[in-house]
């Protein structure tokens, strides 16, 4: 602990954001950055708390006081080094986490953090300015052949595990790009396409076959999957989006977000949409339905495309601020989330579910909803009653943003033949091995929906256990 006293001191200063008259006129990175010496002097807050809760925290075990240390006394190389032990990707978790270990840091009683997330990002940042982000080859390769299906967070982390040891690893992705998720899900305003290419070129680099536009159990089957390669690692998500089977639905202008999102990256990217197929917000009232960080992306897409106006909706009630006494810390908080998106224009609304979609001539003119209440009965279960009162709310386009519900069963993972959990998910029979021989899963297939920083980690851990099946194999 370098200054013992910086936290009594030295109070937490965040980057902030790009001005919103200045950000919603394109689709760069909202957040700015923080100058070197200031960088390091939030680092020095950190107390390295004899129990860290941040530690306890991070769903990768990140050991957050030793690197913030050695940030703050200028050692910015070992920082990543210590940093990059635990994550494969910090250049995506600082970005996209919404960081857990934050919440559980000790100066949050105080609502005044360390700047984890910031902090991550920036040191990753200069590992790949100043060259020491680079790639490190294995120097022998085992003869063992894995296969990953699905290139997302979870996906990119088994294979540069596997890789890592010397087995030959390839990625097969069924979208045109690789990174899943990070590819063509989250917004470039949040996270900047070429961060994702950065890393790749350097897995390329360290001999990870990447096989794009290839949909395991269409274009490749299942059984010649199995046949080729001595391991599966199945991580192709949950993507199975949740609908709302109202009346009404099949009206024009009701859309799932990712549909949205990944057009709009796509574009970005520089393809040519077909007008017939193309989805823009553009002078239109937008309707998000679904309060987390999809929904928060599909408002601040809508906004860059010069929407009229754009209102998100959410079944639960408003969450506090600041403190809810029923997520105490070191819990991460049910509280209200603000994100860069709302603050650039967006009207939110709390408990109303739901009830109609409204038309004319086949397309979108309004949503009914009615307004809810929760309560809980002696046991704490909550349940929902309408209390009467419902709204029209006009709409030209809605995005359904309710997460997910479960892995896509059709094709790949049916032709496997895997056993499914009680809510759909890719059943395991050990850790990470699903019901088939050598067949193993990561991330959301088997998890459910969840954060980057969970899928990373499940990544990992998938790895490990593949390398303990090949250990009595290994030349």
């Amino acid at each position: 602990m370098g200054n013992p006293k910086a936290f009594l001191k030295i109070g937490r200063k965040e980057a902030g954001y790009r001005p919103v008259h200045d950000r919603v006129m394109d689709y760069g990175e909202v957040e700015q950055t923080l100058n070197m010496e200031d960088r390091m002097l939030q680092a020095s807050r950190c107390m390295e708390c004899g129990v860290p809760f941040c530690h306890w925290a991070c769903p990768l075990g990140n050991v957050i006081p030793e690197w913030q240390d050695l940030l703050y006394r200028g050692k910015w190389q070992e920082a990543y080094r210590v940093l990059e032990s635990t994550n494969n990707f910090p250049e995506f978790t600082g970005r996209v986490c919404p960081a857990l270990c934050e919440k559980s840091c000790v100066l949050n009683l105080q609502h005044e953090p360390l700047t984890t997330r910031e902090n991550e990002a920036a040191i990753t940042e200069h590992a790949f300015n100043e060259g020491f982000a680079r790639a490190y080859p294995p120097k022998t390769r085992t003869g063992l052949t894995v296969a990953i299906v699905g290139s997302g967070p979870a996906g990119l982390a088994a294979a540069d595990m596997l890789n890592r040891v010397g087995h030959s690893v390839t990625v097969y992705e069924k979208d045109e790009y690789i990174g899943g998720l990070l590819r063509l899900g989250i917004p470039d305003f949040k996270l900047n396409k070429e961060i994702v290419e950065r890393r790749l070129a350097l897995l390329r680099a360290e001999g990870i076959e990447f096989v794009a536009n290839t949909e395991v159990g269409k274009d490749i089957s299942a059984e010649d999957l199995l046949a080729k390669f001595n391991a599966v690692c199945l991580a192709t998500g949950a993507g199975q989006a949740r609908d709302l089977p109202i009346e009404g639905r099949n009206l024009t202008g009701i859309y799932f977000a990712l549909d949205f999102l990944k057009q709009q990256n796509r574009v970005i990217a520089g393809q040519n949409i077909q007008t017939d197929n193309l989805i823009s917000a553009k002078g239109k009232k937008v309707l998000v339905i679904g309060g987390g960080d999809t929904g928060s992306d599909c408002v601040g897409t809508s906004i860059r495309q010069r929407a009229e106006s754009v209102t998100q909706i959410e079944i639960l009630p408003q969450p506090p601020e600041n403190e809810n006494p029923a997520t105490p810390w070191p819990q991460y908080p049910n509280i209200l989330k603000t994100s860069s998106s709302h603050f650039e224009g967006c009207k939110r609304q709390w408990g109303l579910a739901s009830k109609r979609f409204v038309g004319n001539n086949g397309k979108l003119t309004a949503v009914e909803v009615a307004e809810v209440e929760w309560i809980t009965d002696q046991n704490g279960k909550f349940t929902m009653i309408e209390t009467g009162n419902t709204q029209l709310i006009e709409a030209d386009i809605v995005f359904l943003c309710m997460g997910f519900t479960s892995p896509v069963h059709a094709g790949l993972l049916n032709d496997l033949g895997v056993q499914y959990d009680a809510r759909g998910n890719v059943k395991t029979v050990r850790p990470f091995e699903s019901s088939v021989a050598k067949v193993f899963v990561a991330g959301d297939v088997t998890n459910g929906a969840s954060l980057v920083v969970r899928a990373i980690d499940s990544g990992r851990r998938a790895a490990a256990e593949i390398n303990k099946q090949f250990a009595n194999v290994i030349p």
